[in-house]
């Protein structure tokens, strides 16, 4: 009886585990397209003793310090706010622009999966 109360305690506890890991994912994204416009963004994660910590560029004031299982889709959310107002899609390239309307910079999309990403992610 002890081995079988051991073996699912054990399956229990790696269930919730696996379970909890995959709700903390953030979204799947396009390594190429991502980075191009991430390199653009106001967001960036701070590691620290604590966890991870969610920093700004433009405001050095600014710290949000989600739960561990929420830092990753705050994350993302921060992301796609952000590019609401700062990513326009024009043809087949994403134009980042700043605050004040001009262009940072150009990527140019490439695939299908690359425009499925972009409208997935970034909502756009």
């Amino acid at each position: 009886m002890k081995k079988i109360l051991f073996v699912a305690l054990s399956v229990g506890f790696l269930f919730f585990g696996i379970s909890a890991y995959i709700q903390s994912k953030g979204a799947t994204k396009n390594k190429r397209v991502y980075q191009a416009v991430h390199q653009f963004s106001p967001w960036y994660l701070e590691k620290r003793f604590g966890g991870l910590q969610i920093r700004s560029k433009v405001d050095k004031d600014f710290k949000e310090k989600p739960s561990n299982m929420k830092v990753f889709l705050r994350f993302d959310a921060l992301e796609k706010q952000w590019a609401k107002t700062h990513l326009k899609l024009e043809k087949n390239t994403i134009v980042i622009r700043d605050t004040k309307g001009t262009t940072l910079g150009t990527v140019p999309l490439k695939t299908d999966k690359e425009m499925q990403f972009f409208h997935s992610f970034y909502g756009l």
